[in-house]
């Protein structure tokens, strides 16, 4: 009996032993997969790494246009009497805009931020004094200012002081250039439809130094009429290509619409048209 006792003991014991030493086994590490391997070493670009587009710079053809003056505030705009537009003058490739504020309450600008104007060496502009014409017929005499534009239709800094000489970061643009009366002609970009359309370019424009009338001539006779801002336009000719005279603005998406009679049944197609301010050449 003894010796059964010690027996069953001793398998007790070595049983014992192999599960302890089966529990001190390391485990397995599972290996990465590869979305976790990618996700580790795959690194990441944020937007701040991204570098930015360059934009063009937008130089017009010398001559004279009239332009809207865009600005950030109500209170720094050209005078209600321009209508809110100022002049450019294009020289030798240097774009000058001549504008007419709303009073004397400005007395210099800086084309920059505030800060840099308030630095040793910075060259304020001053002011001129120019004669504003009301609609009631009242004149009255406000500051003008000429400012260098290096781009038209970009926004850039131009700081101001007014009499009280504190100083002003505001942001301003150049924008919808028409140049003086006559007849020009301009580059034009065609888009939408199904592709196989086009237009005449460059097209023939008109101005009466304060808007611009173009000739579009399609290359193909069945467009019975065009839509411009919700305005019809039938064709000017009798006889070959569709022509129409429509309003437009340079540097521009311009949406319109062409009604064609080229399939079964009349279709309007929305198109846009991209007058190039830079290929302006007068005739």
């Amino acid at each position: 009996m003894n010796k059964m006792r010690k027996l069953i003991s001793g398998l007790l014991a070595c049983l014992l032993l192999a599960g302890c030493g089966a529990a001190a086994e390391p485990a397995q590490t599972a290996a990465p997969t590869t979305a976790e391997v990618t996700e580790a070493t795959v690194p990441v670009t944020t937007a701040a790494e991204t570098e930015p587009e360059e934009e063009t710079i937008r130089v017009l053809p010398d001559g004279v246009y009239t332009v809207d003056f865009v600005t950030d505030s109500s209170m720094f705009r050209a005078n209600e009497a321009c209508d809110g537009k100022g002049t450019l003058t294009v020289s030798g490739g240097i774009q000058t805009l001549h504008v007419s504020l709303r009073s004397t309450n400005i007395v210099n600008l800086y084309v920059g931020t505030a800060e840099d104007a308030q630095k040793p060496g910075a060259v304020l502009l001053e002011h001129t004094v120019d004669t504003v014409t009301y609609s009631d017929g009242l004149s009255e005499e406000v500051f003008g200012f000429d400012v260098p534009v290096a781009s038209v239709g970009q926004e850039f800094d131009l700081a101001l002081i007014g009499t009280k000489g504190v100083w002003y970061d505001h942001r301003v643009s150049v924008q919808n250039p028409v140049p003086q009366e006559g007849t020009y002609t301009c580059e034009v970009v065609l888009s939408g439809g199904s592709g196989r359309a086009s237009v005449t370019s460059p097209a023939k424009l008109v101005s009466d130094g304060k808007t611009l009338t173009a000739t579009i001539e399609w290359s193909s006779p069945n467009y019975e009429y065009m839509i411009v801002d919700g305005t019809q336009y039938d064709p000017i000719q009798t006889e070959g290509n569709s022509t129409f005279e429509i309003p437009v603005t340079l540097d521009t998406e311009l949406a319109v619409s062409a009604s064609t009679v080229a399939m079964s049944q009349p279709h309007l197609v929305d198109y846009t048209l991209y007058f190039d301010s830079t290929t302006l050449t007068a005739k």
